[in-house]
């Protein structure tokens, strides 16, 4: 092993040593609790609140609110937080900065993080010694941040695994002030690490949970709290390997981690708080007169999700989904309003329930007449974008074999192009393909119903709203899971085209 590596290797262990330690510290009084699980036959219910829930001392307040209202009724809570919003960005950009050679943007960021943590703070804590208790422990964090970004910055390099410790900083600063602001309302509460309770795998950036040990450690812990009247207030978005190495959950992670402890608590309800009424039958910027989708399946959840809609994210759902757990979707800032309720049940009604849209993509068209009948022409072509890790979100295939289009994001159709003009250098030399051709600048729409296909009439009232629209659909795709149909079109028509099926389907 090369010096350098070994070096690297011994201040990353040194770095991630400091992390458990400094993840140890818990603000406020420490409660300690059974480690034998009494499993209640009461309600349960895991709430989690995203960072626009959790972004200032006004939406703390209104968060405790929520949850205190919750414990009225329901007694038996766990609650996720993520990050103040803006915080992780922060932390992100200040590492990538450090590996990148600048010193500026983590001092920066070091100051920024003390201050909006301790605003909200001493608009929120009411005991002065508490509030010292989260003055000093804020102090450490931010300390700690600047001695990971200072190593970075000496070492000119920044690993999945060394991002992992510092994105997820934010909900380690968070979930103590939550957990404060609820004691100063009355409610017992106390923060919990997810590095001590959610197991994952080693894939930092997006680590899978191991929910055996996972399920083992969060009955152990978390039950007996909740169980004794006391909220568990957790961190979303993180983990930690066996070994105790902290990693992240990746897109929708404290979704996920919702899910998680959901699924291992046996809940009966994950609810996921944010600042929208739930999920809507299109972007409401678009369409102003969208509404609330009062029910959606998983499945129909999971495909407006793969399209664009502000959703809960699939993997998220999926230890929920394997134990049949409802999951809601509300608004911290209009708790009573209407909300979402995503369930097994699908309403096979053949209704178009909502409409999505994925922006910044690119059709690559891989043309000829060379490629009728010519088998490996469609493997090839998926091998090539594959060795190039591009991420292809639809696929259309004339049925005389002449082209195959497929649609990519747009920063990745230049080294696509490249790889498909590689691998068919000799079939494009001949004629067998004629030309390998991006269209950029397209999105794709997708209509969203379980047993639409099924369902007489439902394409043709679509695409008469397109026609009456003057829109061109450029390429289609229908799933056989019968709840969707996808569609590219021209990024120019993207309002015109959502509006005119909004119209057609919703308009009373």
């Amino acid at each position: 092993m090369k010096r350098e590596d070994v070096m690297r290797d011994a201040l990353t262990f040194r770095v991630l040593r400091i992390t458990s330690i400094v993840a140890s510290v818990h603000v406020g009084r420490e409660v300690i609790f059974s480690n034998q699980a009494n499993f209640s036959k009461q309600p349960m219910l895991a709430l989690k609140f995203g960072g626009t829930s959790v972004g200032n001392a006004d939406a703390i307040a209104q968060t405790a609110h929520v949850i205190a209202q919750t414990k009225s009724s329901d007694p038996h809570v766990v609650v996720v937080t993520s990050a103040m919003s803006g915080v992780t960005d922060l932390l992100v950009h200040s590492a990538r900065a450090a590996a990148a050679g600048q010193r500026q943007p983590y001092l920066d960021a070091r100051d920024a993080l003390f201050e909006k943590h301790m605003t909200a703070a001493r608009a929120l804590i009411t005991r002065p010694e508490e509030l010292a208790e989260y003055e000093q422990y804020i102090e450490e964090q931010v300390r700690f941040f600047t001695r990971l970004c200072s190593s970075i910055h000496v070492l000119g390099e920044l690993t999945p695994r060394g991002l992992d410790v510092v994105s997820g900083l934010g909900e380690r600063m968070a979930a103590p002030l939550l957990a404060a602001a609820l004691r100063s309302r009355g409610v017992q509460a106390a923060w919990v690490d997810a590095t001590e309770i959610i197991v994952t795998d080693d894939n930092f950036g997006e680590a899978a949970p191991l929910l055996g040990p996972t399920c083992q450690r969060v009955q152990s812990r978390l039950r007996p709290m909740i169980d004794s009247g006391v909220t568990p207030v957790v961190t979303g978005f993180i983990g930690a390997t066996e070994g105790g190495i902290p990693t992240t959950l990746g897109r929708g992670g404290s979704d996920f981690s919702a899910a998680i402890l959901g699924s291992c608590l046996h809940a009966d309800e994950v609810q996921i708080w944010t600042d929208v009424n739930g999920i809507l039958t299109a972007d409401p910027r678009i369409v102003p007169e969208a509404r609330t989708l009062r029910q959606l399946s998983y499945n129909e959840a999971a495909e407006l999700a793969y399209f664009g809609a502000k959703v809960v994210h699939p993997k998220t759902m999926l230890p929920a989904v394997e134990k049949n757990i409802p999951i809601r979707i509300l608004n911290t800032f209009d708790p009573q309003g209407p909300s979402t309720l995503i369930t097994h049940q699908p309403q096979k009604n053949g209704l178009v329930k909502a409409i999505s849209a994925i922006r910044d993509l690119t059709l690559m068209n891989v043309e000829g007449r060379g490629m009728m009948g010519v088998p490996g022409i469609a493997a090839r072509t998926f091998r090539a974008v594959a060795d190039v890790k591009a991420n292809v979100l639809m696929i259309s295939q004339a049925s005389s074999e002449q082209s195959i289009c497929f649609v990519i994001p747009r920063h990745r159709s230049e080294s696509v192009q490249q790889a498909l003009e590689h691998e068919f250098e000799r079939e494009l030399a001949r004629h067998y393909i004629d030309r390998i051709r991006p269209v950029h600048d397209v999105v794709i729409i997708a209509v969203v119903g379980s047993g639409m296909r099924g369902t007489p009439g439902i394409a043709g009232r679509l695409f008469s709203a397109l026609g009456e629209s003057r829109v061109n659909v450029i390429a289609l795709a229908q799933g056989s899971s019968e709840s969707n149909i996808s569609l590219v079109v021209d990024r120019q028509d993207l309002e015109t085209a959502v509006r005119a099926i909004h119209g057609a389907f919703f308009q009373k």
